[in-house]
């Protein structure tokens, strides 16, 4: 039977520590192997009380999707800037694992999924007594802001399209559109680095985002010129790792995708919204078990 039909966790502890992007608080991550049925489950270390500092990841978690994603609790403990590992996490298949981080944003690292990547693949992973769920799309479900918007819709496997169009000639419009599973992560997205404009740097810390913010974790563009040294990993870096973002967004529905996702211009707050609108809507999609497919065709 596919490997793929059942839960996995990791096998030893995946650690790792850094800045935050946006509060610039250097934070120690330990990823942990958790059981069956648990899902993804963050843990504020830094808070000494174990009845509050517990903030599963959900649909429902998610409190604020201003230049990254945030989850909450109901005691209003909060973890912030967590899509690229939730990425990582999707792609490589770990169903169930404790986060454990001793402060209030996630470590941004490179900028991109990739260094999460590696930590993961150094602990490693291993299978569990406990069929995978997947989440699969039965219908369409789309919601728009303007003019952004994003669309979920049936599909054999999970399908990835995503497009943009900034006015900045660094930028211009970009499209991918391609069949996304491990190894088409691993090679076209995990290591897309978030990107962000000079001129909004000032504005962005007046406001508490951006203070971790550096040529060592963003790609940033001023006027026609990008400032880093190193340049670009891709020639639509920038629309790749939008599509990297959704991916981790849309993992706060508890399992892998079995659908057709579709951004235009769509941020973190256009994932949540779709996310949100895809559980309103309990015909729409179903938890779906490849282990009960397979015993069924037997």
């Amino acid at each position: 039977m596919a490997a793929s039909a059942f839960q996995h966790t990791l096998q030893g502890p995946a650690v790792f520590a850094g800045v935050g992007v946006h509060t610039g608080a250097y934070t120690r991550v330990r990823v942990r192997p958790a059981a069956a049925d648990t899902g993804i489950v963050f843990a504020r270390t830094d808070i000494a009380d174990l009845t509050r500092n517990l903030v599963p990841a959900s649909g429902e978690a998610v409190c604020k999707t201003q230049l990254g994603t945030v989850i909450g609790n109901d005691a209003g403990v909060t973890v912030s800037t967590i899509e690229h590992l939730m990425a990582a996490l999707a792609m490589l298949g770990i169903d169930n694992a404790r986060i454990e981080v001793d402060g209030p944003e996630m470590p941004i690292m490179d900028g991109s999924a990739l260094p999460f990547v590696q930590e993961l693949d150094r602990a490693g992973r291993r299978a569990q007594d406990a069929p995978r769920r997947y989440v699969e799309i039965l219908e369409t479900v789309e919601v728009a802001d303007g003019g952004k918007w994003a669309r979920l819709s049936p599909a054999e496997g999970f399908e990835l399209a995503f497009e943009i169009d900034f006015a900045n000639p660094v930028i211009g419009r970009q499209r991918i559109d391609m069949a996304m599973d491990e190894r088409a992560f691993r090679g076209e997205l995990a290591d897309c680095r978030t990107f962000g404009f000079l001129q909004d740097v000032e504005a962005l810390r007046a406001i508490g985002l951006a203070r971790g913010g550096s040529l060592d974790n963003v790609v940033v563009i001023d006027g026609d010129r990008i400032l880093n040294p190193e340049g670009l990993r891709r020639p639509d870096e920038f629309v790749r790792h939008k599509a990297l973002d959704a991916i981790g967004d849309l993992y706060v529905l508890g399992g892998p995708m079995i659908g057709r996702f579709e951004g235009v211009l769509a941020g973190h707050g256009v994932n949540n919204a779709l996310v949100r609108a895809l559980l309103a809507r309990p015909r729409a999609w179903r938890w779906r078990s490849l282990v009960l497919d397979l015993a069924e065709a037997g």
